[in-house]
C-alpha cells in the first residue's frame, strides 16, 4: 500500500507540474490569421465579417475553427496598470465582446503578441508582463496565442517561451500556444512540453519555388519550406506540430501552385491557418481550402508527418501513413514542364522506418482515390500511369 501511495503521489505531481494543458490540439489547428493579407490594418468589422463567412462559406463545416488577430490590435502603450489596451479606433467594443461574437458562431478566438519588449510592428511586447497578459487573455476568452520573436536581444528563447507557457497554464484557460521564433532556436527540439506548435522557418511569401525579394526582404518559398520540413518529421505528433507558417492560398500563386501548397501542408500534418481575404475568395480558392478529402489527410489522428520517398527528374514522391492502415501519396512536379509518371506499386519498397510503417502493395490490394478530381482510379494491383502538369500535384489516398 505504501508503494502504491507513493506511486499515486508521484503521478499526481507529474500531472500537476505538466508544462501545458493536456489534450489540446491533438490534430493540427485550423483557422485564419490576419497577417498575410492585412498586416496591422485590422479592425472589429473585419473579424466579424470573417467569422460570418466561416459559417456561410462553409469554412467552419470544413474544419476551420480559429480566427486569430495578428500584430496591430493594441495601442502603442499599456495603461497605467500595465495592461494591454485594444486600439479603441479599431476595436471600440474591446476584445471580450469580439471574442464573444466569434464564440457565438461556434468558433474560437486568437490573439498575437511577442516574447520581446515590442512586437514586430512596434506595439508593446510581453517581456516582463507574461502573467498579467495571460490573465487578461483568459478573461477575454482567448483560445489561441501566437507568440512572436521580435525585439528579443539578450533573451533566451527557451526561457521566454517556457515562462509564457507557465503563465498561460496558471491563468487556467486552455489556450493553444503557437511559438513563432522562426526556427532560429530549434524549438522543435525542446518545445513539446511548452506549446502545441512551433514555427520551423522564416516567414512564407507568395512564391512557389523561386525566391523573390520585397522591399529588401526575401521570404521563404512554399517548396523551400517543404524541403526543410522533410528533416524534422520526428518531432511532430498529436499536440506537438511543426508549423511551416500560414497558408498563402488565394494570395497570388497560380491555381496549380496553390494546390501543391495546400496538398503538401496536409501531407506534413501542418496547422492550416488561412491567410487570404475570405470576402474576396474566388471559387477555385474556396474549392482548394475546403477540400475535405485533403483536410482529412492533415487531420488524421495518427499525426505522422509525410516523408519524401523519392525525387526523380524534379518529381517528388511523398508518403504519409494513416490511422486506418491506408496511405496518402503525393507526386509533386516542381518542374515548369509536364512530367510523365509511372509508378509500380508492387515493385516499390515503401517503408517508414521512423514510425515502423510499411506499404504492403505486394500482399494488400489498396483502392486508389484521386483527392482533387474526386475519382476512384483503380487499385495498386496495376501500375499507375499519369501526367502531372507543371507546378502541380497528384494527391492520392490508398484505401485498404
Amino acid at each position: 500500500m505504501k508503494k502504491l501511495a507513493i506511486a499515486i503521489l508521484l503521478f499526481s505531481s507529474v500531472k500537476l507540474c505538466a508544462q501545458k494543458f493536456e489534450g489540446v490540439a491533438l490534430t493540427p489547428p485550423m483557422g485564419w490569421n490576419s497577417w498575410n493579407t492585412f498586416q496591422t490594418k485590422i479592425d472589429e468589422k473585419l473579424v466579424m465579417a470573417t467569422a460570418d463567412l466561416f459559417v456561410s462559406a462553409g469554412m467552419k463545416d470544413a474544419g476551420y475553427t480559429y480566427i486569430v488577430l495578428d500584430d496591430g490590435w493594441m495601442t502603442m502603450d499599456r495603461d497605467k496598470d500595465g495592461n494591454l489596451v485594444p486600439d479603441p479606433a479599431k476595436f471600440p467594443n474591446g476584445m471580450k465582446a469580439l471574442s464573444d461574437y466569434v464564440h457565438s458562431k461556434g468558433l474560437k478566438f486568437g490573439l498575437y503578441n511577442c516574447a520581446g519588449t515590442k512586437t514586430c510592428a512596434g506595439y508593446p511586447g510581453t517581456r516582463g508582463y507574461e502573467y498579467q497578459d495571460a490573465r487578461n487573455y483568459a478573461a477575454w476568452g482567448v483560445d489561441y496565442l501566437k507568440f512572436d520573436w521580435c525585439n528579443t536581444d539578450g533573451i533566451n528563447a527557451k526561457e521566454a517561451y517556457t515562462t509564457m507557457s507557465k503563465a498561460l497554464k496558471t491563468a487556467g484557460r486552455p489556450i493553444v500556444f503557437s511559438l513563432c521564433e522562426w526556427g532560429q532556436n530549434k524549438a522543435y527540439e525542446w518545445a513539446a512540453p511548452v506549446g502545441e506548435l512551433w514555427r520551423t522557418t522564416g516567414d512564407i511569401g507568395v512564391a512557389f519555388d523561386s525566391s523573390k525579394s520585397f522591399n529588401g526582404w526575401t521570404p521563404m518559398t512554399v517548396m523551400h519550406i517543404v524541403d526543410f520540413e522533410a528533416g524534422i518529421r520526428q518531432y511532430a505528433g498529436p499536440g506537438r506540430w511543426n508549423d511551416p507558417d500560414m497558408l498563402e492560398v488565394g494570395n497570388g500563386l497560380t491555381v496549380s501552385e496553390d494546390r501543391v501548397h495546400f496538398s503538401m501542408w496536409c501531407m506534413l500534418a501542418a496547422p492550416l491557418m488561412m491567410g487570404n481575404d475570405l470576402r474576396k475568395m474566388n471559387d477555385e480558392t474556396h474549392f482548394i481550402l475546403t477540400n475535405k478529402d485533403a483536410i482529412a489527410i492533415d487531420q488524421d489522428a495518427l499525426g505522422i508527418q509525410a516523408f519524401r520517398y523519392s525525387n526523380k527528374d524534379s518529381v517528388e514522391t511523398w508518403f504519409k501513413p494513416l490511422s486506418d492502415g491506408g496511405w496518402a501519396v503525393c507526386f509533386v512536379n516542381r518542374n515548369d514542364k509536364p512530367a510523365k509518371l509511372s509508378f509500380n506499386w508492387k515493385g516499390e519498397d515503401v517503408k517508414d522506418n521512423l514510425f515502423s510503417k510499411q506499404l504492403s502493395a505486394s500482399s494488400i490490394q489498396y483502392k486508389i482515390k484521386d483527392l482533387w478530381s474526386k475519382r476512384d482510379i483503380g487499385t495498386t494491383a496495376d501500375k499507375l500511369e499519369s501526367v502531372v502538369p507543371p507546378h502541380d500535384v497528384l494527391m492520392l489516398r490508398l484505401i485498404k
